[in-house]
């Protein structure tokens, strides 16, 4: 019977789902849902003592969403105060996060990109939009919070909509506003920015938001790359994962999500430097490195881009390096908005610069063969320079060989559940694991008529 019950509720939610798309409403701004009984009271809603599984594996908006439950002094947005509920997270959101974490982080990623940087007396500044700001921030110094010395963060704030495809542009004139600023300052050694609109805009199902977005970001790399080229800087232009670039699936339907192509590699430098082939994201890290004339650590298992080494040596160079978030590279056309929109800057680059394609998906990314990419393993790897093993082939590791159904975090919520007779609660926004048919220890049924 309780079977049955969730099924009913799925199928109600589920239609609910395609009429809001019917609507056109869109994921990434899809107005919120809610089940009610035939009282209209809502259904499975989290009460005061409650316990929660938070199963998701990004560590993005799962931050504010769970402060929301567990942390008394929230006030992001209104929330009822007398609710506080238990939280286990399937991986380390935020390590102030008053929760139980399933899979907790094993150990710091040292000696990234921007570490070395630092350790070497150089000043480095990153700029990005507030939509984006963790990648460039958190993932890319190997999940580190606090800026390291002589590392600057600036984040321009994003439009404050509920849908980009309004503002595609969003705020890409801002963030390159202040890497011309940053440009002009001959005491910052390093810039990385990163120019979000594409990922962002290409999960929506807009057509024209996206040949705008494209189009628009392509403008804005020909301003900045311009003016690194009037200052002497080395500019590298690369991408973390691709997702415009398929558009659609095979049948014709659209695909709005994430890929598993090759994303570009462009180098605009004063000198005669050439590139190799064959690399993948955690190559960017020793090429930087190599191009500053900083020494790469030993845990750098990534090899430097440029094709021969003895062209590189001479005088330390500024280096600019810039993420096209989401622009994928592919040959093939059909399906191909990157292809289908006009792109003079990024086409010139590819004539006039070495160029070439890194992987970004998969393996090369600590990821599951054949799986996309996406931003945080990107960003991850772009600063690591080396394979850093993703939660997600932990996560399936653990329910292969059987830990997954032992796990402490889990069975802290189920058993307190029973012990303090309220309920359990699975709470996620994105499915990204798909469990097998396995039955694992029971820990006790929920109370009565409780999921």
């Amino acid at each position: 019977m309780a079977s049955e019950t969730l099924h009913a509720a799925q199928h109600v939610m589920a239609q609910a789902v395609r009429e809001a798309y019917a609507r056109g409403e869109e994921d990434e701004a899809l107005e919120p849902l809610a089940l009610v009984n035939r009282d209209s009271k809502p259904v499975g809603r989290i009460r005061d003592g409650d316990y929660a599984i938070f199963y998701n594996i990004r560590g993005e908006r799962e931050v504010e969403l769970t402060s929301s439950f567990v942390d008394p002094h929230f006030n992001e947005f209104p929330i009822e105060k007398e609710i506080r509920a238990h939280f286990a997270t399937m991986i380390q959101y935020d390590e102030n996060l008053d929760v139980r974490v399933a899979f907790p982080p094993l150990r710091e990623i040292d000696h990234t990109l921007s570490q070395v940087i630092s350790d070497h007396g150089l000043r480095q500044v990153k700029i990005t939009e507030s939509e984006k700001a963790i990648h460039l921030q958190f993932f890319l110094n190997g999940k580190m919070d606090q800026a390291l010395p002589g590392e600057e963060r600036i984040v321009v704030p994003s439009p404050r909509v509920t849908d980009y495809t309004r503002v595609p542009e969003m705020n890409i004139a801002g963030v390159a506003g202040a890497v011309l600023e940053k440009l002009a300052d001959p005491a910052c050694d390093v810039i990385v920015a990163n120019f979000v609109n594409v990922d962002v805009v290409g999960h929506i199902e807009n057509h024209d938001a996206i040949i705008r977005a494209v189009e628009t970001v392509d403008a804005h790399i020909g301003r900045v790359v311009e003016a690194a080229q009037k200052a002497g800087v080395t500019t590298v232009v690369t991408a973390d994962h691709g997702i415009v670039e398929k558009w659609l699936y095979p049948d014709g339907a659209i695909d709005t999500g994430h890929t598993d192509s090759h994303v570009p590699f462009f180098l605009i430098s004063p000198d005669p430097l050439s590139l190799r082939d064959g690399g993948a994201l955690t190559d960017v890290a020793p090429t930087v490195l190599e191009l500053l004339g900083l020494p790469k650590p030993d845990v750098m298992t990534g090899r430097s881009l440029l094709q021969d080494a003895s062209t590189s040596t001479g005088d330390r160079r500024r280096v600019l390096l810039l993420v096209v978030d989401g622009w994928g590279y592919r040959e093939e056309t059909h399906g191909n908005l990157i292809a289908r929109a006009r792109t003079p800057v990024m086409d010139r680059l590819q004539e006039d610069h070495p160029f070439t394609t890194l992987k970004a998906a998969g393996k090369a990314v600590g990821m599951p063969e054949g799986t996309v990419g996406n931003s945080e393993a990107g960003h991850l790897h772009l600063g690591a320079g080396r394979i850093i093993y993703s939660d997600r082939l932990r996560i399936e590791e653990a329910i292969e060989n059987g830990a997954f159904f032992e796990n402490e975090a889990f069975l802290w919520a189920m058993r307190g559940a029973k012990r303090d007779n309220t309920r359990l609660h699975l709470l996620g926004y994105r499915l990204l694991l798909q469990l097998p048919r396995v039955r694992g220890p029971s820990p006790g049924a929920a109370p009565d008529g409780q999921t």
